[in-house]
C-alpha cells in the first residue's frame, strides 16, 4: 500500500505539470535526463518493471515500485497509468524521504 502523503505529492506534482506518465513518455524523458524519480505500480507487468529497473540503474535514477495501477492513476487524475516520472527534484526528494520512512515536515 502506497503512503497517502506520497499520493498527495504525486497529485500536487501532476497539477504543477511536473510529471510524465506512460511507458514511452517516461522512457523518453529518462533518456533526456529530465526525470528525478520513477514510480512503477506493483501490479504492472514483470517485463515493464524489469525494463524500468534496468533503465533507472543505467541512468542512476531512483525507482519506487509501489502501489496499484488504479490508485496511482487516480492520484494524477488519469486512468490505467502504471508508470509515472517525477520531473521536479524537490517533489522527487520529498517522495523518496516519505517512502524511506521519514515524515514530511509540517
Amino acid at each position: 500500500m502506497i503512503n497517502k502523503k506520497i499520493l498527495g505529492l504525486i497529485g500536487l506534482a501532476a497539477r504543477a505539470r511536473k510529471i510524465c506518465f506512460g511507458a514511452d513518455s517516461v522512457e523518453l524523458q529518462i533518456k533526456k535526463k529530465k526525470i528525478y524519480l520513477v514510480i512503477v505500480a506493483k501490479d504492472s507487468s514483470n517485463r515493464t518493471k524489469d525494463k524500468f529497473k534496468t533503465l533507472c540503474e543505467e541512468y542512476k535514477i531512483p525507482i519506487i515500485i509501489e502501489g496499484e495501477i488504479e490508485i496511482i492513476s487516480k492520484a494524477i487524475g488519469k486512468s490505467n497509468k502504471a508508470i509515472i516520472g517525477i520531473e521536479d527534484s524537490n517533489f522527487a526528494n520529498e517522495i523518496q524521504r516519505i517512502n524511506n520512512g521519514g515524515e514530511a515536515i509540517g
